[in-house]
């Protein structure tokens, strides 16, 4: 029975001192911090929106992927956020 916890207890130090990593204080606390927030936006009425990617689906097929900059010179584009839009809540 000894044997058999100490083949176990070396096991996992084996694994330990194996394991990719540094395990110090200061990893740790840095792993645990948690991520800044990304600075909002600061957009006026009539500013340029600036460019993004969105899914676009239409019904048939997988969804697609379109850009802002897909349109630009080509048609003018209104763009509308309705929060809790078609969810009920």
């Amino acid at each position: 029975m000894r044997r058999a916890i100490l083949k176990v207890l070396a096991g996992g130090l084996l694994v330990l001192a194996l394991a990719p990593g540094n395990f110090s204080r200061q990893s740790l606390a840095a792993a645990q911090a948690p991520p800044k927030p990304a600075e909002p936006l600061k957009l006026k009425v009539g500013d340029t929106a600036p460019d993004f990617t969105l899914l676009a689906y239409d019904g048939s097929g997988p969804p697609k992927a379109v850009s802002l900059h897909d349109f630009k010179g080509k048609k003018n584009v209104a763009v509308a956020f309705y929060v809790f839009a078609f969810t009920g809540g």
